[in-house]
């Protein structure tokens, strides 16, 4: 009699990816790190369940230096791809959060595997969402690791907030004008940056452009920070661009302060720029707006477009037009707050154009018809040009002191070379140090340059008054767009109190000098 053989059944084999993960880059150059330590503990596990049909796919699904709290991994992206191409089975991590730190984030994920029919298994917690229990505890690990992640974030926002109230400069990368302290956590200055800092400011005021002044930069050779990391590595360095140029000019730590969110506390370091050069770029920056300076559509002739600010809630005043039957425009200025939040947040009521547009044109006028108000102008625009010779003066002393000092270092430097863990270090240092010099020698000649250029400049009382005693003529020939141009040369800013009636020009520092050869030329042309 014949006995039967039973056959064992097969096993299916189950292919299983092994995914890892790490939230830096620390450690990962070495021989065997964080990752290969996750992966090794998945190949164990599938090796246990080598009964069971489990095999390791060979490709590796490694992210290193990605934080969980988003999609945005390769290997992530490459495992997902993968596991929709039906090349994967089981997925296998070291722990929960290795694959998502957010519940949003993770029920994407589950979703793809579910639709694929792939099972997930977390090694140490002994996780498997092939059964109801596995994933019931798999939704609580993960609650619980995204609680986590959100307390350090709010943590350490908490105690950003806190250093910048008390003052204290909270890390990221320095800026032009500012060295990072030896040990961390303060700004220091360095000194000839901080010439190139302000020098910037007042070539924006003098080129009322940021394009304009991109080009200048470009021109000198003048670039953002550069700066070496923690690691040796070369950062920065780069040209300027119309954004970046726009961040250095809006940057409170330039005035001594620092930033948080909408609030602004006082810093613990030293500020590199005055704070009424600050003011006025900004009132300049706002009244260019995206343009950036350059020729703004002013299609009804507003004469004082950018110029008018409302006193009392220290915000412009924005040319307006109403049109009445018959088709007849009538022009005015309004303030802007007043536009936003209603006619009773504030008090000056809007002021038709053309009032205040002969007032200005006038008061202009009036300093050609009255000598003394002449004599007190052309006093006033050449304490101005003295006040910026001695400036260049200080500029240029400071720049000769600082440049003796970089060639004492480039010196030291060649005289005594450093040990050989430290040369890449000192290369880099001495290519710094020949650039600051070649940048602080420009410098002195445009210093130079400028100087001469403003003795020659000091006002005459004669020339000015033919300039101005040929206003009248020469103002009423001009287009309206010429006409706001010229005001534009002349007067930096207009304050306006509706309540008093009370209205203060402020003119341009030079602006004077710009104003009186502009219309000298238009007189010689016109003669």
């Amino acid at each position: 009699m014949t006995k039967a053989i039973r056959s064992r059944p097969t096993v299916p084999t189950i292919r299983c990816a092994i995914y890892t993960r790490k939230s830096t880059d620390e450690g990962l150059d070495l021989d065997f790190n964080s990752l290969d330590a996750q992966r090794e503990s998945g190949e164990a596990y599938i090796k246990s369940q080598a009964n069971e049909g489990w095999v390791c796919l060979p490709d590796r699904y490694d992210d290193g230096g990605f934080t969980g709290g988003n999609m945005d991994r390769p290997a992530l992206k490459r495992l997902l791809s993968d596991i929709e191409a039906g090349k994967v089975d089981c997925v296998v991590v070291y722990k929960v959060d290795r694959l998502s730190r957010s519940l949003l984030d993770f029920s994407k994920i589950m979703e793809t595997f579910d639709s694929q029919k792939v099972s997930f298994v977390s090694v140490t917690q002994l996780i498997n969402s092939s059964n109801s229990m596995g994933r019931l505890m798999l939704n609580v690990l993960l609650s619980f690791a995204q609680f986590e992640r959100e307390i350090i974030s709010e943590r350490t926002r908490d105690k950003i907030a806190a250093a910048r109230r008390k003052g204290k400069w909270s890390g990221g990368p320095p800026i032009l004008g500012y060295d990072v302290a030896p040990e961390g956590r303060r700004l220091v200055v360095n000194e000839l940056e901080a010439l190139q800092v302000r020098q910037i400011f007042e070539l924006y005021l003098e080129k009322e452009s940021i394009l304009a002044t991109v080009a200048d930069l470009d021109s000198r050779g003048w670039k953002n920070k550069r700066y070496v990391t923690k690691k040796g590595e070369t950062k920065g360095g780069l040209p300027f661009t119309k954004a970046s140029l726009h961040a250095l000019l809006t940057n409170v730590l330039y005035l001594g302060k620092l930033r948080h969110k909408d609030e602004v506390y006082e810093g613990e370091h030293e500020r590199i720029v005055d704070p009424e050069v600050w003011r006025r770029v900004q009132v300049l920056l706002a009244r260019n707006g995206k343009a950036g300076g350059s020729a703004a559509k002013n299609k009804f002739g507003a004469l004082l477009k950018g110029l008018l600010r409302c006193t009392p809630c220290e915000c412009s005043m924005v040319a307006s037009h109403t049109t009445r039957p018959g088709g007849k425009r009538y022009r005015y200025y309004t303030c802007s707050r007043a536009q936003k939040r209603g006619w009773k947040s504030c008090p000056s009521p809007s002021v038709p154009a053309g009032e205040i547009e002969r007032f200005v044109v006038e008061q202009i006028r009036a300093i050609g018809r009255d000598p003394n108000l002449l004599g007190e102008t052309i006093d006033r625009a050449r304490a101005q040009t003295k006040e910026r010779m001695a400036t260049l003066d200080a500029e240029r002393t400071a720049l000769s002191r600082d440049l003796a000092k970089r060639h004492a270092d480039v010196a030291k430097l060649v005289q005594d070379p450093p040990d050989a863990n430290v040369g890449g270090h000192a290369t880099v240092r001495l290519a710094d140090l020949q650039e600051q010099i070649r940048s602080a020698e420009n410098r002195l000649v445009e210093i130079r340059q400028e100087h001469a250029g403003l003795g020659k400049e000091l006002l005459d009382r004669r020339s000015v008054e033919q300039a101005l005693a040929a206003f009248d003529p020469v103002w009423d020939a001009l287009s309206t767009k010429e006409q706001a141009r010229a005001l534009n040369l002349l007067i930096e800013q207009i304050d306006y109190d509706g309540g008093s009636g009370k209205v203060a020009i402020t003119y341009r520092p030079s602006g004077i000098e710009t104003f009186a050869a502009n219309y000298a030329q238009e007189t010689t042309c016109t003669a």
